[in-house]
């Protein structure tokens, strides 16, 4: 059978070497700038648990990098960017409506212009206008007993927004996840110890003769002058910011164009210029969304059917977020679609309200399905009891080779079982030891059935289902009888893989996909076969393989 022809894996996955411009990018580059800066800046009072002399050394370093010109244009370029594209997006909202935590995170950045002018005024405002510096010591006996505790709350204000935003960019990420113990301690720790190493500069300071040399008075006037009228400016600009939302949200209700939104099962009316997520939100909808609507974790998928002129293109942003998670045509982020017209919407993934805070996340993982086969057959001769022996066997089998992969075997119903690999790692392992799983699984049964066939008077037989890509990963079920496990594509298709053992008389049905994540040469792969799958639209290039091919397959699970 002839092989079809396929691109390396590797330029499959490869990214490019820098990341589009787009906002989101932007945002997080910027972000990135201003956490660096924070840190520096409390690492740098938390050296003085060490002494004031290695605080004092640490400012000459920092300074050096932030004074420069280079320094100086990044820092202050991703405040200004950052702070602009944070009321960017508050305007693009068409509802303030969000969860706490969200609305605690934006609150904070706002408030922070006005918490550092006076700040910055008073360290970096003399050495921009008159090139004064000011030493360790001399900051501190200025600020001892006065607003040093001040400043040391604006900075945890600063770091908590930061943090905040860290997590919930990157909360998905199962590495994330798994260092999070770690990452919350620090987090913790960072201020506490630049809280104890500034309190430790300040005692050291006061005890000391220093020269208490001050920037020329003219220079502070015309600093308290201008930090007075930015604060005002600022407060004045946020105030009309606000004022701005709320009345174009009057606007919109009294007299605004208003578009109609076609749930499965409810119509709403919304002004012109919503999203679909708003939509959801404004009238009690449950709609999943993890990243709280910054296009990141695709949970908020919708089918969208209507005229095509009512949906705008996507932007750069939800291309790449749809195209990662190898989306159809027709589906949209809810958080980023923006309707000009009537349309139908469909949420693809679904839950209640109570079940919202129970998602996991989405992730890369390698999903595997076993079957016995003739069950029925072996049902109707033998005894209830016995069984029960053989399904308790069949089961420690399938879960002790899943375990030993690195998987987590899941779910039992009825003679079959569903595994999942990636909660931790990435997607290669995960296929690397869905693999490995299948020859353990298939080395073992056939070694069982000779027992088996004596003992029942008959062989055994199995099938098993291998598909790899991206699936919410859930807790879930009713009241008291709930269950881990993964909702999506990537599952029906593994279960259908699993159905089309019977038909291909095969040990293996593996999508291509999973097996060239998974490692597998080349030369032993058997040719490709491209089928049609129940429940996907486009046909799936798969791998079909016989015991004597799976056995032959050179895959390490423990290369993870």
């Amino acid at each position: 059978m002839r092989r079809y022809a396929h691109a390396p894996m590797t330029s499959l996955l490869k990214q490019p070497a820098l990341p589009p411009l787009s906002r989101r990018n932007l945002r997080w580059a910027s972000g990135w700038v201003l956490m660096i800066y924070v840190a520096l800046h409390l690492l740098n009072h938390a050296m003085g648990l060490v002494s004031l002399e290695a605080a004092e050394t640490t400012l000459r370093w920092a300074t050096a990098l932030w004074h420069s010109w280079p320094g100086t244009l990044l820092l202050y370029g991703a405040a200004f960017i950052h702070l602009v594209l944070a009321f960017s997006a508050l305007w693009e909202r068409r509802t303030l409506r969000m969860p706490v935590p969200q609305m605690l995170r934006i609150g904070l950045g706002l408030a922070l212009p006005l918490l550092l002018a006076s700040h910055l005024a008073a360290t970096r405002g003399p050495y921009t206008l008159a090139g004064f510096e000011a030493t360790y010591a001399q900051t501190l006996r200025n600020l001892w007993g006065t607003g040093g505790w001040w400043q040391m709350f604006i900075m945890v204000v600063a770091w908590t927004h930061g943090c905040m935003g860290l997590h919930f960019a990157l909360r998905q990420r199962s590495s994330w996840r798994h260092a999070q113990p770690l990452l919350l301690t620090a987090a913790v720790v960072l201020p506490l110890i630049a809280a104890l190493g500034f309190l430790s500069m300040g005692r050291e300071a006061a005890a000391q003769p220093i020269a208490n040399s001050q920037p020329p008075s003219s220079v502070s006037a015309l600093l308290k002058d201008a930090v007075g009228t930015g604060r005002i400016g600022y407060a004045a600009g946020l105030s009309a910011f606000l004022l701005a939302l709320a009345w174009r949200a009057r606007s919109e209700r009294l007299g605004g164009r208003t578009i109609t939104l076609t749930y499965p099962d409810r119509t709403v009316r919304v002004p012109l210029g919503w999203s679909v997520l708003e939509a959801s939100r404004k009238h009690g909808i449950a709609h999943l969304s993890v990243c709280g609507g910054r296009a990141r974790c695709s949970t908020c998928r919708i089918r969208v059917s209507g005229p095509i002129a009512n949906s705008p293109p996507p932007g750069p942003d939800e291309q790449r977020t749809l195209a990662r998670v190898r989306a159809g045509e027709n589906v949209r982020l809810a958080c980023q679609l923006r309707p000009l017209g009537d349309l139908q919407v469909t949420p693809v993934m679904t839950a209640r309200t109570a079940s919202l805070n129970r998602l996991d996340s989405e992730r890369e993982v390698a999903v595997l399905f076993v079957d016995l086969r003739r069950w029925s057959g072996l049902s109707e001769k033998q005894w209830p009891f016995d069984l029960v022996y053989v399904l308790d066997h069949y089961f420690a089998l399938v879960g002790d080779a899943v375990h030993e992969s690195g998987g987590v075997a899941n779910q039992y119903i009825g003679d079959s079982v569903m595994a999942l690999f990636g909660l931790e790692g990435n997607l290669q392992n995960a296929c690397r030891g869905a693999v490995h799983a299948a020859k353990l699984i298939d080395e073992r049964m056939r070694a069982w059935s000779a027992v088996f066939e004596a003992d029942f008077g008959q062989p055994l037989a199995f099938g098993i289902g291998i598909h790899a890509g991206s699936a919410a990963v859930a807790d879930v079920g009713h009241r008291g009888v709930r269950s881990f496990t993964a909702v999506g594509e990537v599952v029906n298709t593994a279960s259908r893989l699993q159905d089309q053992t019977k038909l291909s008389s095969a040990t293996l049905v593996i999508s291509d996909f999973a097996a060239r994540n998974a490692g597998i040469p080349e030369s032993e792969m058997p040719p490709v076969q491209r089928i049609s799958v129940r429940g996907r639209q486009a046909p799936l290039d798969v791998l079909v393989l016989d015991s004597p091919a799976l056995a032959r397959l050179e895959v390490d699970a423990r290369s993870r």
